[in-house]
């Protein structure tokens, strides 16, 4: 399988996933605004990456290590989080909308400002995640633990 990987200047890399992936993995990546829409980086290990206002509209992120990765103002809406280990990570002001989150731990994570609207929450630990100022609306929280939301 192949990630491709979209410049502002607007060229086009292609890449294997097996060599994105061990790149990755081997240094806290500096993925600031890549174009990862779509990607498939289940189970990934990307604890400490920088992820700032990356686009990873609709990437399937399940069971992937986020944890204290910066994603402020990342735009995940649609993306598959379901089981990912979100700890500590920065998501302050990121698009969430429509994100799977179900069975996440986003334990002490920053979601100030983020748009969690229609998101599934369901099971996900919030023990001690900031939700200041978070949009919820519509948002399942069925199970989720530690759900307290400061405004």
């Amino acid at each position: 399988m192949k990630i491709e990987i979209k410049y502002r200047d607007g060229h086009v890399v292609e890449v294997e996933a097996d060599t994105f992936m061990k790149a990755v993995e081997a240094h806290k990546a500096n993925l600031r605004r890549a174009d990862l829409a779509g990607a498939d980086l289940t189970g990934a290990d990307l604890a400490g990456a920088d992820l700032t206002r990356a686009n990873l509209t609709g990437a399937d992120l399940a069971r992937a290590n986020l944890a204290r990765a910066n994603l402020a103002r990342a735009n995940l809406s649609m993306a598959n989080l379901t089981g990912a280990d979100l700890y500590e990570a920065n998501l302050s002001e990121a698009d969430l909308y429509e994100a799977d989150l179900a069975r996440a731990d986003l334990a002490g994570a920053d979601l100030t400002r983020a748009d969690l609207a229609d998101a599934d929450l369901t099971m996900a630990n919030l023990t001690g995640a900031d939700l200041t100022w978070a949009d919820l609306r519509g948002a399942n929280t069925k199970g989720a633990v530690e759900l307290i939301i400061r405004s």
